[in-house]
């Protein structure tokens, strides 16, 4: 493949991994230990809220893109090594997600809008800790991956 493919395919991997590394830093830094101190009915709501509205063709497109474009970038350098372990972290963040976090997405919208504490509770607890735990392990693994990425453009 030629330098400008890969280099096309690193710069895209890179502003990928940074905007998900962003956003997931931004969750685990504001959003989550604000929601922390929001009662029940509020936090349930509001995590209902933004899963259902990060479902969209903008994000889905910058949380999927930097797979392929960094195994493009595999195949294209001198920084290989890089680029190859930014491939590995991004792809352990995203299993993480996709096995983990939203499936407490959908289980959490699928309780709906309950009426009782009891239940707000409920939903909470099964949801917060678990999703809490999981997300700072993704964070810290596509955070690392970003670093990789920049790791590879200065290797180049």
């Amino acid at each position: 493949m030629s330098d400008a493919v890969g280099n096309a395919a690193l710069v895209t991997g890179t502003i990928g991994a940074g905007l998900i590394a962003g956003l997931f830093f931004a969750f685990s830094t504001a959003i989550m230990p604000g929601l922390a101190q929001a009662d029940d009915r509020t936090f349930v709501e509001a995590m209902q809220q933004v899963n259902a509205a990060i479902l969209n063709p903008l994000f889905l497109l910058a949380f999927v893109a930097p797979i392929p474009a960094l195994g493009i970038a595999v195949f294209t350098g001198p920084s290989r090594p890089w680029v190859i372990a930014a491939l590995v972290l991004y792809v352990v963040m995203f299993a993480i997600t996709m096995a983990g976090n939203v499936p407490l997405n959908d289980a959490l919208l699928a309780v709906g809008q309950p009426d009782s504490e009891a239940s707000l509770r409920s939903a909470r607890e099964a949801f917060e800790d678990p999703w809490n735990r999981l997300h700072l392990v993704r964070t810290v693994s596509v955070v690392a991956a970003f670093g990789c990425c920049v790791g590879a453009a200065l290797a180049r």
